[in-house]
């Protein structure tokens, strides 16, 4: 009872912020703040591809400790461990953390924009922009987010769950965060895009391989990360269309591909097996979930009064 009360809260709450949030937020103050960052992630995107993975990777860690308030921006100092040195951001690739400076250097550099969009807005625009760039779905976002004043890395123990994590915790810590399971294995779909390092799928292939991994595949990821590989090693999460948002995430787990032991599980759980079919069967089905579930992501947590957080003049760095 306790736990379900716990939930209700925090949706209520979520509830609560979105009412906060709209998508014209900053009509009178930057009208061309969405084209601009648009335009800024799409230089970013022609450099490398790593920045729709990296980016949506560094949404969803932002989002999960202390809301979207670009908390995992900060750059830690002498006297503060920042949020993004906890040992579970290390793996956040720095593409992502560049686009979001690349995009508010764009909005700096328009006199009307400069220091009037918060960093947590610009990485929320930031990640849709990346996504569509690969072909995901087109979303409108809710924008008036204010950016945290704090950032430790003492915050984060808890709130991701590792890799291993079964289907049960996975489905408690998204319920925590107002999101269903469905919400959750949407937004794992977002492992379309991106890379994951060898170590985090290591027991999977090693000493003994993980029956649910199809043989084939994982002879592939032996070859890809044989022992005492270098730690800075990853491979794509999705290994048939690894430059594609699409639907192959689940395509890949019917086929025992799924990479982090986390993701194959929404397929050998029978609780969340038919969701997995459904989107593999249909990549609009998947689209339209996925858009319902990282909007209501993007109103964990998030701060619209002046005394919970301002803008930033630079994301790395408290004002």
């Amino acid at each position: 009872m306790r736990f379900l009360l716990l939930v209700a809260v925090v949706a209520a709450s979520a509830t609560v912020c979105a009412a906060q949030l709209r998508r014209n937020h900053y009509a009178g103050v930057c009208p061309n703040v969405e084209t601009i960052v648009r335009g800024a992630v799409a230089k970013k995107f022609q450099q490398t591809f790593i920045t729709v993975g990296a980016l949506v990777h560094l949404y969803f860690h932002d989002c999960f400790v202390q809301g979207c308030d670009a908390s995992v921006l900060i750059a830690s100092t002498a006297n503060n461990t920042a949020e993004k040195d906890n040992s579970a951001n290390l793996s956040l690739a720095g593409d992502g953390f560049d686009a979001v400076i690349k995009a508010k250097a764009a909005l700096d550099a328009v006199p009307r924009c400069r220091n009037q969009v918060s960093c947590a807005d610009i990485l929320t625009m930031a990640t849709r922009d990346a996504i569509a760039l690969a072909g995901g779905p087109a979303y409108a976002v809710e924008l008036g987010r204010l950016d945290g004043l704090s950032s430790t890395a003492a915050s984060v123990p808890g709130k991701l769950a590792p890799p291993s994590s079964s289907l049960d915790k996975l489905t408690a810590l998204f319920a925590s965060n107002g999101l269903s399971q469905t919400d959750m294995i949407a937004l794992s779909g977002g492992h379309t895009v991106g890379l994951a390092h060898c170590s985090t799928f290591a027991s999977r292939l090693r000493p003994t391989v993980d029956p649910t991994l199809s043989p084939k595949f994982a002879a592939q990821l032996q070859s890809w990360c044989p022992p005492n590989v270098d730690a800075r090693t990853a491979v794509p999460m999705d290994t048939v269309t690894p430059r594609a948002f699409d639907n192959q995430y689940f395509k890949n787990l019917q086929t025992g591909m799924g990479l982090l032991s986390s993701d194959q599980l929404f397929y050998t759980d029978p609780r969340s097996r038919p969701t997995v079919d459904a989107w593999a069967k249909s990549e609009a089905a998947f689209d339209q979930a996925f858009v319902t579930a990282i909007t209501k992501m993007g109103r964990i947590g998030v701060k619209t009064d002046a005394s919970q957080g301002n803008i930033r003049r630079n994301c790395a760095a408290f004002n």
